[in-house]
């Protein structure tokens, strides 16, 4: 499948809102036009097979030494559990923070110092999250090859903090394809792809709120 063909499976099940007019407003605080909820693709058959198969070629074509796929808690790890089923891989996840009881651990799953481990994301925009599960892994002893992620934003914070981390993302889909699909299927007016466009070039400029 192409970048456009998972947008338009994104599009089709409510999982991308866009709503230049009304903005959202991010856990950073940020305001933003469009907000993406890929927990809803668990709850949609096909369009889960579409994804849960891509990201198993992605991780294959692109990362074919990964020994283990590492989930980002809480969004990732369904998504890391049936990619791995579908490799016949070991998984695992990583927390936001460490348990308060038991062991404590950050880390949930087996992995070895050394083990070739891939993080799957669901979204990548600021890559905050995202580079703190890499970090975790790396300091627990593994050599972390990537991240395979459904959807990025391609905001350059993210692309920076990556680049900085360095490692590297490969996203089924991305913002460029999903405004471009939008406006082919008359989901938002031609103007509304300028604005989303605009906000994500430069989200600290809010002159896109009109």
């Amino acid at each position: 499948m192409t970048e456009k063909e998972y947008a338009k499976d994104l599009l089709s099940i409510g999982a991308v809102f866009l709503r230049p007019e009304q903005p959202f407003t991010w856990a950073s605080g940020i305001k933003s036009p469009i907000y993406c909820d890929n927990r809803l693709t668990l709850s949609a058959p096909e369009v889960r097979n579409h994804i849960e198969e891509g990201l198993a070629a992605m991780v294959s074509e692109k990362f074919p030494d990964a020994e283990m796929l590492m989930g980002t808690s809480t969004a990732g790890i369904a998504h890391a559990a049936i990619t791995a089923t579908l490799l016949d891989m070991p998984m695992g996840y990583v927390r936001s923070s460490a348990k308060d009881h038991g062991r404590a651990n950050r880390i949930e799953g087996k992995m070895t110092p050394g083990t070739k481990v891939v993080v799957i994301e669901d979204l990548i925009s600021t890559g905050g999250s995202c580079i703190e599960v890499v970090d975790a892994l790396r300091e627990a002893g593994a050599e972390v090859l990537g991240i395979v992620s459904i959807f990025t934003y391609g905001m350059k914070k993210g692309l920076d903090r990556i680049a900085e981390a360095k490692t590297v993302n490969y996203s089924l889909s991305n913002l460029d394809a999903l405004v471009d699909v939008a406006v082919e299927e008359n989901y938002i007016v031609p103007e509304w792809k300028e604005r989303i466009i605009a906000f994500r070039n430069n989200p600290a400029d809010e002159s896109w709120i009109k």
